[in-house]
């Protein structure tokens, strides 16, 4: 079991960055492949990217390319998202999910509790 917990959310205007993180624990974040998801209010999660357990390119959903860069730092256990040119659309709670693979949630079997992003117009 690992155990994932998100921070580095909070309020930026239109624009801004924020850089999410997830620390893991109980297991080495290093045995897992790692990804992003979001959610809206009222709508599933929606893919945002995923990295492999060795840290190889990572993926990302169409709407966050260019804008958002995913890493990991398997030493510190912890894997980020760093998230530049935010849009008021980008507003939703950000999951770190781990122990599995692809761009649907049923993917993987590790999920943390979620940190709320907000972007102000």
């Amino acid at each position: 079991q690992v155990q994932l917990l998100e921070s580095g959310g909070g309020l930026v205007q239109a624009g801004g960055s924020l850089r999410l993180s997830c620390a893991a624990s109980g297991r080495r974040l290093s045995s897992y492949n790692a990804a992003w998801f979001r959610q809206f209010p009222g709508k599933e999660r929606d893919f945002v990217a995923a990295m492999n357990w060795s840290g190889g390119m990572p993926i990302y959903g169409d709407s966050v390319k260019g804008r958002f860069t995913m890493s990991r730092d398997n030493a510190k256990n912890t894997v980020y998202l760093q998230m530049n040119s935010l849009k008021p659309e980008d507003t939703a709670v950000y999951y770190c999910a781990a122990g599995g693979w692809g761009r649907q949630t049923s993917g993987y079997s590790y999920w943390g509790q979620g940190t709320q992003v907000t972007v102000s117009s």
